[in-house]
């Protein structure tokens, strides 16, 4: 009998269009989506979890030495959003969504690695659209690995989330696009139409169930790579 269930959203935005400043020298000559941990770079990490999660159709936004990111992504099953100037993560999804097509999005960050489960099939499983207008995935603080900083959210009982608190929100979501509509800015963040969701009840998260490194500073190129071992994926 086929599944008549909903499999969510068919379609992701991998951002790739910053300039990696965090990254120092590193990223002097190259995007931050090609420097390498564990022997890949960045983005083909961040690719292998969009073709484990069985999502069709991909965009990739570029900006920065972004005749490297095309060369790179010759040949694949995806599409490019170029971006002459940097529009943030809000912009530069609103600027993608012809290519993304209707309906809720997956949003993934290039800049990061992960173990468990796959984080978009996690993701993919919590969604409920009949609640939820954007479902963010987090971790704790003894899950996070090269972060910097203090915790962004709390959830309550029922998953919503509120700001402030402890959970680290790691670059993976799935989000109705709808209301970036209603915003004039040209550049700007997801966070100022997550504060909108959040408004009206309807931001939810769900808690990764292995760890996550960013990989947005030169450590956090090892302290992935040690991750991954300890793992056992290398």
């Amino acid at each position: 009998m086929p599944d008549l269930m909903p499999r969510g959203p068919e379609a992701l935005m991998l951002f790739a269009a910053g300039r990696g400043t965090r990254m120092g020298a590193l990223t002097a000559d190259r995007p931050k989506p090609l420097i390498e941990v564990a022997g890949r770079p960045l983005i083909d990490h961040a690719l292998d979890l969009v073709s484990g999660a069985g999502i069709a159709r991909t965009v990739v936004n570029t900006h920065y030495f972004a005749d490297q990111l095309a060369a790179h992504l010759a040949g694949r099953e995806l599409a490019l959003s170029h971006e002459p100037e940097l529009l943030e993560t809000g912009g530069g999804l609103r600027a993608a969504l012809p290519l993304l097509g209707p309906g809720p999005v997956f949003t993934l960050n290039s800049d990061a690695v992960w173990t468990g489960s796959n984080p978009l099939a996690q993701l993919r499983a919590a969604w409920d659209p009949a609640r939820m207008d954007a479902l963010l995935l987090l971790v704790s603080p003894g899950a996070a690995r090269g972060r910097v900083g203090g915790g962004d959210f709390s959830l309550d009982a029922e998953g919503r989330l509120h700001r402030g608190g402890p959970m680290i929100y790691v670059g993976a979501q799935i989000l109705r696009p709808d209301g970036l509509a209603g915003i004039d800015a040209e550049v700007f963040s997801l966070n100022l139409l997550w504060d909108r969701i959040a408004a009206a009840g309807r931001l939810f998260g769900v808690i990764h169930d292995g760890f996550w490194c960013d990989v947005g500073r030169p450590e956090g190129i090892a302290e992935a790579e040690a991750m991954l071992r300890e793992a056992d994926h290398v």
